[in-house]
């Protein structure tokens, strides 16, 4: 959507032209304020989406639908912000320019240019957001805000494993140890894409090499 709303309201100049400076027009600017009013909401709480999805939970009652809905209620922020802060850089890139001479219109431009270039940032974050939505999800379920008790969660396990801390401590061990190392797993892969997908540390790591 913000690649769509940049290229469309902000245009793709035509080369030849002057452009001292991109600005970006009315439906990239009230894209802007959209992000940047979701983002004073996430201020609102301290920082802390995980208190939102609380929020939302608390108001619209246990169910895996209400969960869903808590947990994306700020992450999609950082996919927007990213992918217009790059279509931004983007359209100003030389092989932009010598796509549009060539003859190539605004969606093919936008398919074989712009979109490439968005998915490897659009994966790493989908990773991080995957692990501290794992995280939070946990935190819901130990605070009886998540899934309904019939459905098995991690979260919920470390809360009923809880009341048996002194004399069967491994009911709460074993779902945090789970919760642990498939978190740290995620943020190596994150990582791990990242090295993989970033052309700037392709070439570096070739240079030095």
């Amino acid at each position: 959507m913000s690649v769509l709303i940049e290229d469309r309201q902000g245009g793709l100049d035509q080369v030849g032209h002057a452009r001292p400076e991109r600005r970006a027009g009315p439906a990239g600017s009230s894209a802007k304020r959209a992000f940047d009013a979701a983002l004073a909401l996430a201020l609102l709480c301290f920082f802390a989406p995980l208190l939102l999805a609380i929020a939302i939970m608390a108001f619209l009652g246990q169910g895996l639908e209400n969960l869903i809905l808590a947990l994306v209620s700020q992450r999609w922020i950082a996919y927007c912000r990213v992918s217009r802060g790059q279509a931004l850089s983007l359209r100003a890139r030389e092989f932009v320019d010598a796509a549009r001479l060539l003859g190539a219109n605004h969606t093919r431009i936008i398919s074989r240019h712009i979109m490439p270039n968005l998915f490897p940032s659009a994966v790493v974050i989908g990773t991080f957001s995957m692990a501290s939505a794992i995280i939070a999800e946990a935190a819901l379920s130990f605070l009886g805000l998540g899934v309904p008790p019939e459905i098995p969660t991690w979260g919920s396990m470390l809360s009923d494993g809880r009341t048996y801390i002194s004399t069967s401590w491994w009911l709460a061990l074993f779902p945090g140890l789970c919760i642990f190392f498939t978190v740290l797993g995620i943020n190596l892969l994150g990582d791990g894409l990242r090295d993989i997908l970033d052309p700037r540390l392709k070439r570096s790591g070739s240079g030095i090499g």
